[in-house]
């Protein structure tokens, strides 16, 4: 069975960095686009950032030119790397990728907990 395990979250004041990790698990053929997004409580959940097999990449405007999405494919993880952080970036941030087991299916992590003070 996939599964997907993030890490990095945490507490970071206003113009700090985290660098967010996601790594798949279990009997995998292949991946193709990998994302990150966000939630707030009694919010639509949010696309922050996607990344292609290519590593063609898709930002949120509210993140563009602060954070970085890349990958390891030989590792079957995808990281976020955030910058400038502000409070408004305060959520639950969750990745996702799309699987291959005979077709291709998404898959999400189970969310780490990103709190900026300001």
């Amino acid at each position: 069975q996939v599964q997907l395990v993030e890490s990095g979250g945490g507490l970071v004041q206003a113009g700090g960095s985290l660098k967010l990790s996601c790594a798949a698990s279990g009997s995998i053929f292949s991946i193709n686009a990998m994302g990150w997004h966000r939630q707030v409580p009694g919010k639509q959940c949010e696309l922050v950032a996607t990344i292609t097999v290519g590593a063609s990449t898709n930002y949120a405007n509210s993140v563009k030119g602060r954070f970085t999405i890349s990958r390891d494919d030989a590792k079957y993880t995808v990281y976020l790397q955030m910058n400038s952080l502000k409070p408004e970036d305060t959520a639950v941030y969750y990745c996702n990728a799309e699987i291959w087991d005979s077709y291709y299916y998404t898959l999400w992590g189970q969310g780490t907990q990103v709190t900026v003070s300001s």
